[in-house]
């Protein structure tokens, strides 16, 4: 089951992001990857989530390439060993894991390929934890609706991103959640920053204690600072929407700072 994002899944038109860049396109069950090849990590990820039949399965499925593309314009297996970066998944294992419990774990078990990770820095924290919780707390809000949503989320890939083991570690990261308002698409984003975890200026260094900072962001700013055509979503933030003053980065310290 390769079906891919379905564009058409909230019953409003919402195309994939385009990024700028040129990128392959990956589709898997119920979720694509465009993988910036010459970076060997995804430039957007997308999948689409039926809040009504999510399966609460176990963790099944083992980290490996895509041999669709390339090896080497994938972030495999050697830049995770012996050190303190964790594959952290871009589209979560539980997101397309929806349906029959046959399609659920099939879907769970395609987001282990490597095309769907890029480097965090490990161990949780509150604000980690927050960033992985962002999907469950607007599936909450959306369940007023028909409990559907469609999630973007990949890395910044910057170019001043610090090297590290023939790639470049990205540093930020980047969310937007939509999903359906009567008629209506609304939509927020969100950013996570690894700055101060990650330094590869010897080997790989990560101080002890730090957090993981999680905003909320408008989407508009999303768009430029990643460099993708995010297409009818900026129209739809409702951080913006909602009149929030000033319409800028706001921290996320619990999921009560988040607006929608």
């Amino acid at each position: 089951m390769s079906d891919g994002y379905d564009p058409d899944f909230l019953g409003i038109p919402l195309p994939l992001p385009a990024p700028a860049a040129a990128t392959t396109r990956l589709d898997y069950a119920r979720f694509t990857v465009l993988l910036q090849e010459d970076r060997r990590f995804a430039a957007v990820t997308a999948v689409v989530i039926d809040g009504a039949s999510v399966r609460d399965l176990p963790r099944s499925g083992e980290w490996r390439l895509d041999p669709r593309v390339p090896a080497e314009a994938q972030a495999g297996p050697e830049v995770y060993s012996r050190n303190d970066l964790d594959r952290g998944h871009l589209v979560r294992r539980r997101d397309p894991g929806w349906g029959s419990t046959d399609e659920a774990r099939d879907a769970t078990e395609a987001t282990f390929f490597y095309t769907n990770a890029a480097p965090q820095a490990a161990g949780f924290n509150q604000s980690k934890e927050l960033w992985l919780g962002l999907e469950d707390h607007v599936l909450a809000y959306a369940e007023t609706t028909d409990q559907r949503l469609a999630v973007f989320t990949a890395p910044v890939l910057d170019e001043a991103d610090p090297p590290y083991r023939g790639v470049r570690v990205p540093l930020r990261f980047w969310k937007i959640a939509a999903w359906r308002e009567g008629d209506a698409l609304a939509a927020a984003g969100f950013s996570l920053d690894q700055t101060h975890l990650v330094d590869t200026r010897q080997g790989l260094v990560l101080p002890p204690l730090g957090a993981f900072r999680t905003f909320q962001v408008p989407i508009a700013e999303i768009a430029t600072e990643a460099g993708v055509d995010v297409g009818p979503l900026a129209a739809a933030d409702a951080f913006v929407r909602r009149g929030v003053r000033p319409v800028t980065a706001r921290e996320l310290r619990s999921p009560d700072d988040i607006v929608l």
